[in-house]
């Protein structure tokens, strides 16, 4: 049994891993585990690492740190890649908003900790390290260690502090949004509301506008200043795929791809509106018509990434029509200025020749879209590190403010997932891979994380002002994301997955937006979460380190 004991015991390398995968392994199994219907998922494993670490389970240093370290940026640059493609659509529509009220949750609970230390005579030391572990927020506690021990004060009982008010950190934002979700929420407030102004919405108009007589679709598209697409023509009981120079005659039909809010101004433009709804679903649309057909092609060939639709001259050259792109979850209407991207699913109308020959051009393989692009993974991380650790100078500040190893990974992340496509860089992964390495990532913090609180957990709980810390640092995690969720939701037309992504973002609570991932549809949380997380993260980074030089 000699050879167990030094593998589990004994700090090195090869212990580190069988400890870590054990205790992932062990609280991924627990997370399934529903107690009231309740389930805490990955979160789990932060709590199973804290019982290994309180029973000696110990790892050598340096490679705990390496592995914490690796999984909190694989993890937030995973799912800034994943975000980046809708983070400005979504910022633009409604992602000021978000970040307002996630401002707002940050002030009222660091207010609220500054009236509770003050109730409570709880230094403001300590009351730095309870907000940092009520917030979940390791950046901003070693941003207030560092403003500690720049006017000589000692920094342990901040650690001290967050480690004991982390544990309700992380499952007090869940059961906040649990008990908003079951009290104030209703069935409406549920549904995903679309928030990309690019989403498609499909109508049939017929043609009774003088002013369109004789005119090219080109024509009639550039004096307009709406966006849309004309995918099939109907003249005299025939189809006709139209290009860009078809002319339009009085009684043709136009089924058209737009946007929804725009149904009524095309009204206008065209004429009458069909009743006929072509968004249903149900159509099949190779039915439709007997000699054109619809079908979905893949981008698969790397030379078109980021290239735009427009200067590929496809419509053009094949006699067809792309009346739709697909990304993801959203579909995108297919405008010339529309920047393709690798994995892109376009929906194309025409003959079945020539939609073979658009499938050619574009690759539609799915073989290739299956082997990672992990060049761009790599990249990605280390632009984020040095973002992450560039000194940001602010006046009165005596430390230079950085966004540290969570703030700078996310933000390239999103960064490299919008932009990179422009300089042909591939940041495509399947929905699957992605979700395996954020769940890889998460699960190596939590443990390290929880080994780490572990060792000294129990021995602060039970000291005289262990369980009023706790009790603490709940109230700063509980109330504020409570209070902003009850006015986000009554004020503001948002759905709650949104709004439940805003308040995780704002506490910087990864494993909380993992928990809503599986409770909620869509993709709408983590949008959210990736949309107001590097403004608050900035913030609080900076506000503990104010309120150390101003009020210690």
């Amino acid at each position: 049994m000699d050879f167990l004991n030094s593998l589990l015991f004994v700090p090195s390398s090869i212990q580190a891993i069988v400890v870590l995968s054990i205790i992932c392994a062990a609280g991924l199994a627990l997370g399934k585990v529903r107690i009231l219907g309740i389930s805490l998922g990955v979160a789990f494993v932060f709590f199973v690492g804290i019982v290994a670490g309180h029973f000696g389970l110990k790892l050598e240093p340096h490679v705990l740190d390496y592995a914490e370290s690796f999984g909190l940026i694989l993890f937030i640059y995973a799912l800034g890649l994943q975000v980046g493609p809708g983070f400005f659509s979504s910022f633009l529509h409604g992602g000021v908003m978000l970040n307002v009220w996630g401002l707002f949750l940050i002030f009222t609970g660091t207010a609220l900790t500054l009236i509770l230390g003050k109730l409570c005579s709880v230094s403001i030391p300590d009351m730095m390290g309870i907000l940092c572990g009520a917030t979940t927020n390791t950046p901003a506690l070693g941003a207030a260690q560092q403003a500690l021990e720049s006017i000589h004060i000692s920094s342990s009982e901040a650690a001290l502090g967050c480690a004991v008010a982390y544990p309700l950190g992380v499952v007090g934002v869940i059961f906040a949004i649990l008990f908003v979700k079951k009290f104030f929420v209703r069935p409406a407030d549920m549904k995903v509301h679309n928030t990309d102004h690019n989403d498609t919405y499909i109508a049939a108009y017929t043609v009774c506008n003088p002013a369109l007589y004789g005119k090219t679709i080109r024509l009639v598209v550039d004096k307009s200043h709406l966006k849309f697409v004309i995918s099939r023509l109907w003249r005299n009981n025939q189809v006709i795929v139209p290009s860009s120079m078809q002319k339009l005659e009085k009684g043709d039909t136009v089924l058209i791809v737009a946007t929804e809010k725009e149904v009524e101004e095309l009204e206008m433009i065209f004429g009458k509106k069909e009743e006929k709804d072509w968004n249903n679903g149900k159509i099949d649309w190779n039915a439709v018509d007997g000699e054109i057909e619809s079908r979905n092609v893949i981008v698969s060939r790397p030379e078109l990434n980021g290239k735009r639709l427009g200067d590929l001259q496809i419509r053009k050259s094949y006699g067809i029509n792309i009346s739709r792109v697909t990304r993801g979850d959203v579909k995108l209407l297919a405008t010339y200025d529309l920047r393709l991207l690798y994995g892109d699913s376009l929906t194309i109308v025409g003959k079945r020749e020539a939609i073979d020959n658009v499938a050619k051009f574009v690759g539609n393989t799915m073989k290739n879209l299956n082997e990672p692009n992990m060049m761009a993974i790599f990249i990605g991380m280390i632009l984020g590190l040095v973002v992450g650790f560039f000194p940001i100078n602010i006046w009165g500040m005596s430390a230079p403010v950085r966004l540290g190893i969570a703030g700078g990974p996310i933000l390239v992340g999103i960064l490299v997932g919008t932009f990179g496509p422009r300089f042909h860089l591939i940041t495509y992964t399947t929905v699957s891979a992605n979700l395996m390495l954020r769940k890889l990532g998460l699960s190596l913090y939590l443990a390290c994380l929880g080994v780490s609180a572990g060792a000294r957990f129990f021995e602060v709980v039970v000291r005289p002002e262990g369980l009023m810390w706790i009790g603490l640092g709940f109230l700063i995690t509980f109330v504020p994301v409570v209070v902003t969720g009850l006015i986000v939701l009554k004020l503001h037309k948002v759905d709650f997955p949104s709004i439940s992504g805003m308040l995780c973002g704002s506490m910087a609570n990864p494993m909380a937006l993992t928990y809503l991932n599986d409770i909620m549809p869509g993709d709408r949380a983590s949008v959210s979460y990736a949309t107001v997380y590097p403004i608050s993260m900035f913030v609080r980074v900076i506000i503990v380190q104010v309120i150390v030089m101003f009020f210690v």
